[in-house]
């Protein structure tokens, strides 16, 4: 029986699961829209991963989650069910940004490039409003109307802002969406392997947009409508 980490994003409009070896190496990365169907969609796209792969929910050796910057109904239903697949089975659990794992995405999308070489991630965070990710750093609210500070030796990846971004910045966000899971994967191999796995109850995901009446929390980015 064949030990596997279980890599589950739901932070865009789109559902990443993928299958990797505990040492990193994938085996398996599948992705498809789902708009706001996460809920309907997630636990049947785990399913058709094992079938694919022929691996065994019992072998699972570890949950890789990606844990945001993105929507509250998507990463609510990523979450939590990484979450109980990780304690119904007795397994460690890891959370990874998900706006870490696309710059890693997208940085690994551009092969050879000579051009900037330090991507700046852009995420809509309700009709209006946009969240900036870099490196190392946690999201950063841009109110409708203000655009990201792009400097020289850095380039733009824009996801899920058809008409919000330039063209050039959304075809490098749908590379670093194909290439999610295997970035998700390589990170949080390396922290399972090194033992440094989360605790279950103080993993949050980091919401950019919340329901009307749910107030902003620890995890959460206040979007516009919670402003004057």
């Amino acid at each position: 029986m064949t030990d596997w980490l279980l890599v589950i994003d739901t932070a865009t409009s789109r559902i990443a699961v993928g299958a990797g070896r505990p040492d990193g190496t994938p085996i398996l990365m599948l992705t498809w829209p789902a708009g706001h169907r996460h809920g309907e969609l997630l636990l049947a796209g785990v399913e058709e991963l094992m079938a694919a792969t022929g691996l065994s929910r019992r072998s699972i050796a570890g949950v890789v989650v990606g844990t945001g910057p993105g929507a509250f109904t998507g990463l609510r239903v990523g979450l939590a069910t990484a979450k109980t697949l990780a304690h119904a089975q007795g397994i460690p659990i890891v959370g990874i940004g998900s706006g870490q794992a696309l710059l890693e995405a997208a940085e690994a999308g551009r092969p050879g490039s000579t051009g900037p070489a330090e991507p700046v991630l852009v995420l809509p965070a309700g009709p209006r409003d946009r969240v900036e990710v870099r490196r190392g750093a946690p999201g950063r609210l841009l109110p409708g109307g203000t655009d990201p500070e792009v400097a020289p030796g850095e380039f733009l990846v824009a996801v899920d802002l058809e008409g919000r971004a330039p063209v050039e910045a959304l075809e490098r966000g749908t590379t670093a969406l194909e290439g999610l899971g295997a970035a998700l994967l390589h990170l949080g191999s390396a922290r399972l392997a090194a033992g440094a796995g989360d605790n279950e109850e103080l993993l949050v995901p980091e919401y950019v947009t919340l329901p009307r009446g749910v107030g902003a929390s620890r995890g959460a980015i206040a979007w516009s409508s919670d402003h004057p």
